[in-house]
């Protein structure tokens, strides 16, 4: 259905009063497909570029080369004005509600809003579809009457979640949906997520910084670094069996109930990583990553390592071959 080939983004920074005009490569040369009903994962650290690829997916964010098809047809070439049809067939979940919702309306006029401009009907029938949507977020009745002040943040979420359907899409890009709420709301959000998706066919770009959540919700996972793809490939095996050491990195980072494991990671983190992340503005030669990679050596510098198949997966590393499987974190 959703088609990215070959995507880059760049931002060009004006000149300052003491540095030249720069330019950021926020993405650089990024491919992957979602097919209908399933759930693509954008994993990685603020600043790798996760969020530019579903703004530039959204068409709010240039795309300086690559192409992205909708059904075929190349959305990046459409010029100023996108399709009202991709408009309805797309929708969003941002990582802050409260920033995206107005403030002034009521939940109800603010999906009947939506309804109204792509599903044109009576008012009645818009007051029973408002209504059939509240109650297939798990939200009451009479939430319809508040406003997203009067909400707390797991509500205001499903709001937000509410408006993205109202218009029945068939690919919503979630970008950080759940990294604002505590654990027991993330956890109800991301549930309410995939029974929609099993209930409506809808098919999902899931970003987050967190692989444990995107494990949870994604059938195929890409780890990103820099604006790059490091890793690619099924959702289980890119968490369970990670061949890329920055994908290593971002498991042993993440926290789990198991004492035991969790003390294996912080240790296996203390030994893979070093140094800081570099300025996108500025990245290294080579491999992105070698400046942090405990297994870098002067190769990785001199030579950008493109994806390679690892079993179902692939992998942007020289050295995949030999690093010892068991040094793999579960």
């Amino acid at each position: 259905m959703l088609s990215v080939e070959n995507l880059s983004v760049d931002f060009h920074l004006r000149r300052g009063m003491f540095t030249p005009p720069r330019t950021l490569s926020a993405v650089r040369n990024v491919s992957f497909t979602i097919a209908p009903g399933q759930t693509y994962g954008l994993v990685g650290e603020s600043g790798s570029g996760k969020s530019t690829i579903g703004r530039a997916i959204l068409r709010l964010a240039p795309v300086t080369a690559g192409t992205i098809r909708f059904d075929g047809e190349d959305i990046a070439a459409a010029g100023l004005h996108t399709p009202l049809r991709y408009r309805r067939d797309v929708q969003a979940i941002f990582q802050d509600p409260m920033s995206s919702l107005n403030p002034r309306q009521t939940v109800g006029e603010t999906i009947a809003q939506a309804i109204r401009r792509h599903r044109p009907m009576d008012a009645a029938a818009c007051s029973r579809e408002v209504a059939r949507i509240i109650d297939s977020v798990g939200l009451a009745a009479y939430h319809a009457q508040r406003r997203p002040h009067e909400l707390s943040g797991g509500q205001r979420q499903r709001v937000a979640i509410a408006r993205a359907l109202a218009v029945r899409p068939r690919l919503i890009i979630c970008d950080e949906p759940v990294s604002a709420l505590d654990l027991s709301t993330q956890a109800q959000v991301i549930n309410l997520l995939v029974e929609l998706q099993h209930e409506f066919g809808l098919s999902y770009l899931f970003i987050a910084h967190n692989l444990d959540v995107v494990r949870h919700v994604s059938h195929r996972i890409g780890v990103l670094y820099l604006g790059r793809l490091v890793e690619t490939g099924p959702a289980a095996e890119v968490h369970d069996a990670p061949r890329h050491p920055y994908t290593r990195m971002l498991v042993a980072s993440t926290l789990v109930a198991d004492p035991e494991l969790q003390a294996r990671r912080s240790r296996a983190r203390r030994l893979q990583l070093r140094g800081e992340l570099p300025s996108p503005l500025a990245p290294p030669p080579g491999c992105a990553f070698h400046t942090r990679c405990r297994w870098a050596q002067e190769s990785c510098r001199q030579h950008m390592p493109e994806l390679e198949a690892c079993g179902d997966s692939q992998a942007a590393c020289i050295r995949l071959a030999e690093i010892d499987d068991e040094e793999l974190i579960a």
